[in-house]
């Protein structure tokens, strides 16, 4: 298996590097513009480190709206999979006193992480490093820079989420790939279609009981990382929390070729989530439709204590959701399924995870959506 990996590997990343290769040297020789973006994801960090991760690419510029046709969101998304990746690309992460240089990979990827300045504010739940590029093989005109997000949970929040996205925020139909293909490629953030009541509940799960919790958001989908900028969009658009989001790399650099499978990708980022915190606990929420029961229950084992409660959203495959029934009936965690968003919430209350007050505004969300739907 090996074998073929690394033969695959070398037929498929040598025919698009030398493609891109001779893209870029064509395009200077024309004289033509060359217009490099860093494009950093939001990430995480304590007060010891903080990671940054991003892409640094040329000719790569995305807007979408209301008014976009289907054409639109299609060639949209050809952007989004023909993107121009640099690689090699030198950059400089500088935060207060902290300052380190980092290279792009082979698909223009690059990640690292810089100690927590001691200067920087340990209150503020927001940082906002400088990415900055200092050498690449492209032509470029400094400067080329842009600042990094980085959440760092505070104090005062009691827990943090991780949520699955597709088909448990965002209505993908995950289980059927001709319906998901259908709506990520005809789509843009302000068409696509969240779950009535989400919004809200996502929301009161950040403030907490409290109202002033700030508990912290990360988000998991095993979608490629192309699809970034549209899920994060879709985040904002339908003011959610904001947090890290992970992804998939299905890039052809030689320890990506043959990625994860969707069980272990998730259960990885999880995993890296829980160890960065190890004093916080987690809320888990997903869905009946792509194993995550399992894959939840899994990292409950692998952490005992640390998981308050798993919600998952019923896609309404029979068959799932009587195996996701069953593989919670002999535990002793807090699991709920079901179809309906205030279900959910009401346990929430229950369980003092968000305020009683917040059901009303759940209600509200839920109506409105229902109204909207009838028009």
């Amino acid at each position: 298996m090996s074998d073929l990996r690394n033969l695959f590997y070398k037929i498929s990343s040598g025919a698009e590097h030398r493609f891109d290769d001779f893209m870029i040297r064509f395009r200077q020789r024309m004289g033509w513009d060359m217009n490099i973006q860093i494009c950093p994801y939001i990430t995480f960090g304590n007060h010891q480190e903080l990671y940054v991760k991003g892409r640094v690419l040329h000719d790569y510029e995305i807007l979408s709206s209301h008014e976009d046709a289907i054409w639109d969101n299609l060639l949209n998304m050809y952007k989004r999979f023909n993107s121009h990746e640099i690689k090699g690309a030198r950059l400089q992460v500088s935060y207060h006193d902290q300052i380190k240089e980092v290279l792009t990979d082979e698909d223009g990827y690059f990640g690292d992480s810089i100690a927590f300045p001691k200067s920087a504010d340990i209150h503020s739940i927001w940082h906002f490093p400088k990415l900055e590029l200092l050498e690449s093989a492209v032509n470029f005109t400094p400067p080329v820079e842009v600042l990094a997000k980085v959440v760092v949970p505070p104090a005062s929040a009691k827990f943090g989420v991780i949520s699955d996205i597709d088909d448990t925020i965002l209505k993908t139909n995950a289980t059927s790939i001709l319906k998901t293909a259908m709506y990520t490629f005809t789509g843009n953030a302000h068409s696509r279609l969240s779950f009535p009541g989400v919004s809200s509940f996502y929301r009161a799960l950040n403030s907490g009981a409290s109202g002033n919790e700030q508990n912290p958001f990360f988000y998991i989908s095993s979608s490629p990382w192309n699809l970034y900028d549209l899920l994060t969009d879709f985040i904002e658009v339908n003011s959610m929390p904001a947090g890290p989001v992970f992804l998939k790399d299905y890039g052809f650099s030689h320890d990506k070729i043959i990625s994860d499978s969707h069980d272990l990708h998730k259960l990885k980022k999880i995993k890296k989530v829980l160890d960065a915190f190890p004093e916080m606990n987690f809320i888990l929420i997903g869905d009946s439709g792509q194993r995550d029961a399992e894959i939840y229950a899994k990292a409950a084992g692998q952490f005992p204590g640390r998981i308050l409660a798993i919600y998952l959203r019923d896609v309404g495959h029979a068959e799932k959701s009587v195996n996701t029934k069953s593989i919670y009936e002999k535990s002793d965690l807090k699991m709920r399924l079901s179809d309906d968003t205030l279900e959910l919430a009401r346990h929430a209350a229950d369980y003092g995870f968000i305020a009683s007050e917040a059901i009303d505004m759940i209600i509200a969300d839920i109506e409105q959506s229902k109204r909207e739907s009838m028009q």
